[in-house]
This record gives C-alpha cells, structure tokens and sequence, in this order.
C-alpha cells in the first residue's frame, strides 16, 4: 500500500440527536491513510497481545460495554468480537436478534435508542443491510456492522491486514475472488474503491455483486476492477486466490443447484498452478472441503487461512479502540509518528 497520503477521520455522524460519533458500516466513508493506520494499530494490538494485560495495565476498553447482536449463527465473529472486549477491559453483552424481536417485537429505532442509554458500542450481525444502517443512524453510540446480506466490512478489513502484515500487499496486487458475488465479494469491491488494486470476480452468470457498489466503485476510477465468469483466466498471474462458501446464509433452499453451477469455481490445484506461484490462498470460512476449495489447498502451504481468520480479532480490537477510545488510538499514532521522525532524523 504504497503512495497513501494521510487525510482525517473514520466515519463521523452528525444529526439532530447525535453531536459526534463514529460508526463502522462499511468502507464508503473511509480513505487509504486511515485504513494503513488502523493496520499498524492492529500490528500494535497483536504484540500487545503476547503480554499480559494484568501486568501491563493496557485496558482502553476498561468500564466500557458493548451489546452484540446476532441475528445469524456466528463463531468467529462471536468470538473474536467477544474475546477482543474482555482483552481491552471491557464487557460484551450478547443479544439473539430474534429473542429480542430485532425489527418485530420492537422496532431498529426503539432499540438503537434503548441499548444506547445502556451500552457504548453496539456490534450487529444482521441479515437486511438496512437494519444496520437503522441502527447506526438512532443510536447515539457507535455502531459495528459484523455482517449483514449485503456486506461484510470487518472479514475483508482483516484479510487485507493479513496481506499488509506479510507484506504481501503492494498496489497494483492481482487479487481474485473466485465464486458467488455475495456480501464478501460485495465488500472486496468497496476496498477496491478506496485502495489502489487489481481486483477480479470469477463468478457463474446471474450470480453478479451488488450493482451499485460495483458501480460506485469503478466511478473512483482507483483500482481496476474486472468480472468474468471464466476462474481460469481470472486466475492467471493472481498474486492472490480468495473464495468463500458457494451457499450462503438464508440461501440453503439453493443448494442443489449451485452445487451444480459452481462446480467449475472450485480453487483446486489446477486452477492454483495458473496463478503467480508465489500466490496466497485465503478463505473467509467456514470453509466445505471439496466443495468452493480442494482440501489438497485448503491445508497447503500456500494456504493463509487460519491467519486470517486469527486476525480478524486483532484488527477488531483496533478498530474498537479507534471508536470508543480515539484519545488512546491517536496518542499511539501521535508517538508512531514521532519515533519515526527521530529515526529519520537520527539516520
């Protein structure tokens, strides 16, 4: 990620009820410096991590409380959200979205407004994308999207950090999603609009992303963004091979038929041997063996998977500390910047 140039602010949202606060919905309303600085401060959270916190005192979450919602089945989103709470100091809340009657028993509104008189942050894993836009826009407290039908900002905030950390990431990287154009690719495609990439869908005809992302995303003109339905020719010179489950939640009525249809869209050992060989292998998970991967790559050595996966809890935990304790984030990047200057001067 080179060439990035620093410029201000997460998403602030302003209206009558709420003076400033931060949500994280989505990509739309960040830019390339502030993601390269959530991700050194995600390098700082994995260190931070191997020390412990009883000795080391760093509670920046100490007294804050979050409620999770989850109106779909979650492990690693669950936990790593959950986990990464109580590591900072504070306490997660988790709420079934259809015990509460999310959007029936009660309405987006009367609960955002509710759970803000309780809670600091809300984090939510819902299915209509419009819910989490509810939630951000009448609760005077910050607001996560941990995965909604149309979008899933956290996975891909944490697989590019995966590439960024092995400093695999460069602009200009070849990064190919091979399967359905659901709520990942989705996402992958919003990135594509903030950071400089080459960015390919391989998907069957009538499983395209969302038209307006895609759309909205070529307008910015920053990456190049192509769609096939060919994964060989996609695959060729990628510095990156990415799928995710060809059946995806609230889709399992489906299954037959695309089981069928994405047959020819499996990452397999021939589809890999026409990628840069130096290509990376990553998966959002759960993953079905045999199915969108091979268990030959799935468990290979080109395979990062696992890494991903470890790190959507580091780059959570960064991105929890950026919006409910900024005075903490930005005296890290206060003191990063400083360092680095008397480097410099120093050399």
């Amino acid at each position: 990620m080179n060439n990035l140039k620093p410029d201000n602010g997460m998403t602030t949202v302003t209206n009558t009820n709420i003076s400033r606060k931060r949500d994280f919905l989505g990509f739309s309303h960040l830019n390339d410096s502030k993601i390269i600085e959530l991700f050194d401060y995600a390098l700082f959270m994995k260190k931070k991590r191997k020390e412990s916190p009883s000795t080391n005192g760093f509670l920046p979450l100490r007294d804050k409380t979050v409620s999770m919602i989850f109106s779909k089945p979650s492990l690693r989103t669950r936990v790593s959200f959950e986990l990464g709470i109580h590591e900072l100091g504070g306490y997660a809340i988790s709420l079934d979205g259809q015990s509460i009657g999310l959007g029936s028993r009660e309405s987006v509104e009367d609960i955002a407004k509710l759970l803000s008189r309780y809670n600091d942050a809300i984090v939510a894993r819902v299915h209509d994308h419009a819910v989490i836009e509810g939630l951000g826009e009448h609760a005077s407290i910050p607001v996560v999207n941990a995965l909604t039908d149309l979008s899933h900002p956290c996975q891909v905030l944490a697989d590019a950090f995966t590439l960024y950390e092995k400093s695999i990431w460069r602009e200009g990287i070849k990064v190919v999603f091979v399967g359905d154009g659901n709520n990942v690719a989705n996402s992958w495609i919003e990135l594509a609009g903030l950071l400089p990439f080459h960015f390919v869908l391989a998907c069957p005809e009538g499983y395209m992303p969302d038209e307006e992302l895609l759309k909205a995303a070529r307008e910015k003109g920053i990456s190049q963004i192509e769609i096939t339905h060919d994964p060989k020719e996609a695959a060729a010179n990628a510095d990156v091979l990415y799928t995710d489950v060809w059946t995806s939640m609230g889709k399992e009525a489906e299954i037959a038929d695309r089981l069928r249809i994405f047959k020819p869209f499996q990452i397999n050992k021939a589809l890999l041997a026409e990628a840069n060989s130096s290509c990376v292998v990553m998966h959002c998970m759960p993953a079905h063996r045999g199915q969108e991967i091979s268990a030959e790559v799935m468990d290979g050595p080109q395979s990062i998977i696992l890494d991903e996966a470890e790190n959507r809890l580091h780059v959570q935990k960064a991105l929890l500390v950026k919006l409910l304790n900024h005075e903490e984030y930005r005296k890290f990047h206060l003191t990063h910047r400083l360092l680095n200057a008397a480097k410099k001067i120093k050399a």
